[in-house]
């Protein structure tokens, strides 16, 4: 058995991992996920992909990814794409079988359970490790932030302060 000095010596070395969201915006708790990854991981290859399942989008692909490169420019192991498509042949083209999910509460892991069973049954090599949210973030999502700055309100604790001013004009002068 390793004693706590043993084990505090040995790195886990992963070579590269996807973090995939829709990032609509990004979140401060998406943030502290892609900060734990980058701890964790080589690399970390956050890409944006298309929600079918989301009606509409508040921002393009393009100002998503901008808005993530600014958040983590100080993370120089990881890096922003975007995918149109199955998120299974993203990872099958890029040579990743680890998908990085983060996780709130209860309904978070029961649907992020489903999509990585879904996952592992048409694309047996991938894997997904489910990183529990920082209890700051627990109530932070990107859908209460979007309806708390369409009325006005402080969103500071839920989104970058760069997010926040892109989310506002947007909102204010599409009224």
């Amino acid at each position: 058995m390793f004693s706590y000095v043993e084990r505090s010596n040995i790195r886990l070395v992963m070579s590269k991992v996807i973090y995939p969201g829709s990032f609509d915006p990004v979140t401060l708790g998406h943030i502290d996920i892609i900060k734990r990854a980058s701890n964790v991981f080589d690399e970390v290859i956050v890409c944006i992909l298309n929600n079918l399942s989301k009606k509409s989008s508040l921002f393009s692909i393009d100002v998503r990814a901008n808005m993530l490169k600014e958040s983590v420019k100080d993370l120089s192991n990881v890096t922003i794409d975007s995918y149109d498509g199955l998120l299974v042949d993203y990872a099958a083209q890029n040579n990743v079988n680890i998908l990085i999910r983060g996780v709130r509460e209860e309904a978070d892991f029961s649907s992020e359970f489903k999509m990585a069973q879904g996952n592992r049954s048409v694309a047996p090599f991938l894997e997904t490790l489910f990183i529990p949210t920082d209890p700051e973030f627990s109530f932070v999502s990107s859908s209460m932030a979007k309806e708390f700055a369409s009325f006005g309100a402080d969103i500071s604790a839920f989104v970058p302060d760069h997010v926040a001013e892109l989310m506002l004009e947007k909102l204010y002068n599409n009224k």
